[in-house]
């Protein structure tokens, strides 16, 4: 009986917001339309919900089978598909909006990407990284909405970002765990199943409503607030996640050219995106405020008055960290140092890890044998090691020098700039891998010295009849 009544609840529901957009297209007449599309909703939420139903759903599916930090990130990005999806709904009934709304409509949903990135900066030393970070790689592929011409390349472009992560997982699992290859094929799946309805239904950019109120604030917030018919949301979980869902995405409204600029700017704060909401209100700015000019001289302007200001401790906060080395575990953490060139790993075993996060300007010797090292975040970092059995990965960092003393099966390089790595005459059948990287090059003893030889940045693809052929393009002697 409590189901049952539960479902009348949301059936009602419904029904009063389907009846409220209905009238907030009344003036422009159509009251029975959006779109053309007489009593529902347009094709193109149609496909999107075919879309939910089938690819995310199995991707949900998949990732509660693994359950822990997978099936938490997992319920995140279902989230932001609904949120996706109510903003789709949106843009099928009201016209674009005014330039002055785009900020506030995009906010909600790049705190949504924000959020499912942080869980995987939260969580570094999580079993299930490589799948946080594959899923946290490509998730702005939603911000597609933003893009005003052809934005199917743009999910793609994410798409090949999650690969690099998930390829990891199949490599690790393939053999062992097919639960986890199901979860990547689920989780690709999305992207590319996305590509699709974008070239169907919104090829040249996200498509407004011709008719209909223009989009803003005030007209979203009135078409979906509840009239003094309609009872509150009961308090069991059902119904409540679905009003505030879909009052919350309505709000992710935005236009073709301002709303890149706008969401993408926001999206590429990482997690300097909190500062911003502890910043000063316009009326508390001297710059915009003539009045507190007056009041004082000691401020003659925004950038002269931030060094003493109460911002400046906030952009010194990330330093703030403690230096961190020590083993936990079977994992050796070096993090935050700072110009420290004494750094020395001796006692070694074979089944531990090394992981150096967000070092500047320092040099770290391990000695003996260890199973991997990951060099994550660094500047100007030295690494200098005897032996590893796995892999040496370094990932988002700049100007890094490696040094091999003895051997190493695999160094993989992506998102760097600048790395130089010197290899032992034991380490010559070394694999490097690289991506998305640059100002790379590999150091071979030669006669007593080192021969330098860059990797390849730039690559020529041609077809040769039956496939694709691609090597590196020499564009100089």
């Amino acid at each position: 009986m409590e189901m049952q009544g539960l479902m009348d609840r949301l059936e009602r529901a419904v029904v009063r917001l389907e009846v409220l957009s209905a009238e907030a297209q009344r003036p422009l007449g159509d009251c029975g339309e959006v779109n053309g599309v007489n009593g529902g909703v347009s094709p193109s939420i149609e496909a999107f919900d075919k879309l939910m139903d089938s690819m995310v759903a199995e991707f949900l599916k998949n990732s509660r089978i693994l359950a822990g930090d997978v099936e938490t990130h997992a319920e995140m990005v279902h989230s932001a598909f609904q949120a996706q999806r109510a903003f789709l709904l949106m843009a099928s009934q009201y016209q674009q909006p005014q330039e002055n709304d785009v900020a506030t409509l995009l906010k909600p949903i790049s705190e949504k990407i924000q959020e499912i990135q942080t869980f995987r900066e939260r969580n570094r030393g999580s079993s299930m990284f490589n799948h946080l970070s594959a899923v946290s790689e490509s998730i702005p592929a939603l911000g597609w909405i933003a893009v005003s011409s052809k934005p199917g390349p743009y999910v793609k472009e994410m798409n090949d970002a999650a690969t690099f992560y998930t390829n990891r997982v199949l490599k690790d699992y393939k053999n062992s765990d097919l639960r986890h290859v199901d979860w990547v094929k689920s989780y690709l799946n999305i992207w590319s199943a996305l590509q699709a309805y974008i070239k169907e239904h919104h090829t040249t950019g996200l498509t407004w409503s011709k008719t209909g109120p223009i989009a803003s604030t005030e007209t979203v917030f009135s078409a979906l607030s509840p009239g003094p018919g309609l009872p509150p949301p009961p308090p069991p979980p059902p119904l409540p996640p679905g009003l505030p869902q879909l009052f919350d995405n309505k709000c992710r409204k935005e236009e073709s050219s301002p709303s890149r600029s706008a969401l993408f700017a926001q999206l590429n704060q990482g997690e300097a995106i909190t500062n911003g909401l502890r910043h000063v209100t316009d009326d508390q700015m001297t710059h915009k405020n003539p009045s507190l000019r007056a009041q004082g001289g000691q401020t003659p302007s925004p950038a002269k008055s931030r060094p003493p200001g109460p911002t400046s401790p906030k952009s010194h906060l990330p330093q703030n960290h403690a230096p961190v080395f020590e083993l936990e575990g079977r994992k050796w953490r070096v993090e935050y140092q700072e110009d420290r060139n004494d750094l020395v790993i001796t006692d070694t075993q074979l089944k531990q890890v090394a992981y150096i996060f967000k070092c500047n300007k320092s040099t770290l010797q391990i000695r003996g044998k260890v199973n991997s090292i990951t060099i994550d975040n660094c500047k100007k970092f030295g690494l200098v090691f005897d032996n590893v059995v796995g892999i040496v990965d370094v990932i988002n960092s700049k100007d890094i020098q490696i040094q091999v003393m003895g051997r190493v099966p695999t160094i993989s390089i992506n998102k760097t700039e600048g790395c130089h790595i010197y290899l032992s005459e034991e380490a010559l059948d070394c694999e490097i891998v690289s991506a998305k990287s640059s100002e790379m090059n590999i150091l071979i003893p030669q006669d007593g010295d080192y021969r330098e030889f860059p990797v390849p940045e730039q690559f020529k693809t041609t077809w040769d009849g039956s496939k694709l052929v691609t090597e590196p393009a020499e564009i100089m002697a």
